[in-house]
């Protein structure tokens, strides 16, 4: 039994033609795929062969396996980041959140929230200027859509400067933490942020609730005052599978 066709690995084949088949709604969201068997008849191949094809759509995000069940196609929409709109003054300025303005009137939600003063380390002291050991509050969140896990965010902050003021606290109110570094005198006047994609650490693919096979995207986000002055530094992994990042701006 051959396991190529035109020089392309069959499994490869069987994986292109599923996929098209979902791209083009023969399969939509919720549907379930051809299992194993049937793919074997169909095409003629190994049982091996055809759990690899169902594998490769799995590993692209595009479908979930319901164990006794079989494969469904995801029934998940892709998060657009705002890349620039969402880190404009007018929105957190004005008492929004940043995340406003990527869920798309879902609901996206923090479920697990952690703060505490930790030692800064690496980047992060870096940033700030501070001695290894020197204390950072820092804010630990996952957040969910659509009762998903997609993000996981940490961000860091001087403790001399933000220690007793509602950065320090779970709930930052109105605006969150840029409105209350505005308060302060802090306001961010710019921002910079560092992309790279890589395969998640065995912690984050459990957080994330990751399928095998799925990388991440971490974004990087330095926060600074008008004068230069760093006020915050966030580590952000997402789950690349379910976010596309965009970023708008003018010639």
């Amino acid at each position: 039994m051959s396991r190529e066709v035109g020089g392309r690995a069959k499994y490869r084949v069987i994986a292109d033609e599923l996929r098209a088949a979902i791209n083009s709604g023969t399969y939509g969201p919720g549907d379930r795929l051809p299992g194993e068997n049937t793919l074997m008849e169909h095409y003629g191949v190994a049982r091996m062969t055809a759990r690899q094809a169902l594998s490769v759509l799995q590993n692209e995000g595009l479908t979930t396996t319901r164990k006794g069940s079989g494969v469904f196609v995801r029934d998940f929409r892709p998060i657009v980041r705002q890349g620039i709109a969402r880190l404009s003054r007018e929105g957190w300025g004005t008492g929004r959140g940043i995340w406003d303005s990527d869920d798309d009137n879902r609901s996206l939600t923090v479920d697990k929230i952690r703060v505490r003063e930790v030692t800064a380390s690496g980047y992060v002291a870096d940033v700030f200027g501070l001695e290894e050991g020197e204390p950072v509050v820092r804010r630990d969140r996952r957040y969910l859509l659509d009762g998903r896990p997609v993000l996981l965010a940490v961000s860091s902050f001087p403790a001399s400067v933000v220690r007793g003021t509602p950065i320090a606290e779970k709930n930052t109110g109105p605006g969150g933490v840029y409105a209350r570094l505005a308060e302060l005198g802090l306001a961010p006047g710019h921002f910079r942020e560092d992309l790279r994609s890589r395969m998640p650490s065995d912690d984050e693919a459990s957080i994330l609730a990751l399928n095998p096979g799925t990388p991440v995207t971490t974004i990087v986000r330095t926060a600074y005052t008008d004068n230069g002055t760093p006020v915050e530094v966030n580590e952000m992994t997402l789950d690349a599978s379910a976010y596309v990042l965009r970023y708008d701006f003018d010639a």
